[in-house]
């Protein structure tokens, strides 16, 4: 079982939570919890209740819990997690970077979530793609879709989409033949 790495802790440690608006309502001071037990499942059935969505984003839907949480999704899909656990953090990824302020947050004036939360995945975005390139058909396709959300270097954002998509026909394609 995976466990939480130094590198997620001192992410979780270094954000307010308590002070952080989460999707479900509520102060984000549960969701450092979610995160360790996303980490530590070994299957999806590890992570029934402790789903991210509903937490971090609705849909596409973006609180203050999200910036920070990009920080975190990415610290630990630089290490190991199991398949279910990167799927769950992958695809979190991609929802908050398509995202744009829940009207909750917009009226409180913080308009500009979805900015920030692509500009915090740009800091990372070597680890999107190394997961891309060495993952599944899914994740290559998603790690293409948060490429096209985030990179502002159009040149190399056509490049990796263009690679990840064909890696996703590839693979795809393989195993349709087995």
């Amino acid at each position: 079982m995976a466990g939480v790495s130094e590198l997620v802790r001192a992410e979780l440690d270094r954000h307010p939570w308590e002070t952080l608006r989460c999707g479900c309502g509520d102060s984000a001071g549960h969701v450092p919890m979610m995160f360790e037990v996303v980490i530590e499942a070994e299957s999806a059935r590890d992570m029934i209740g402790y789903t991210l969505d509903g937490h971090l984003e609705l849909g596409t839907n973006l609180f203050a819990v999200s910036v920070p949480a990009v920080s975190v999704i990415l610290a630990a899909l630089a290490g190991e997690l199991s398949p279910p656990a990167r799927a769950e953090f992958l695809e979190t990824l991609g929802r908050m970077v398509s995202g744009e302020s829940h009207f909750t947050q917009a009226a409180l004036g913080r308009t500009h979530l979805g900015d920030e939360c692509r500009a915090r995945c740009r800091e990372g975005l070597w680890v999107v793609g190394r997961i891309g390139l060495t993952g599944s058909a899914v994740e290559a396709e998603t790690a293409a879709d948060i490429f096209e959300f985030v990179d502002l270097d159009e040149a190399r954002s056509a490049f990796y989409q263009a690679r990840l998509r064909r890696r996703r026909a590839a693979k795809t394609k393989r195993r349709r033949s087995l």
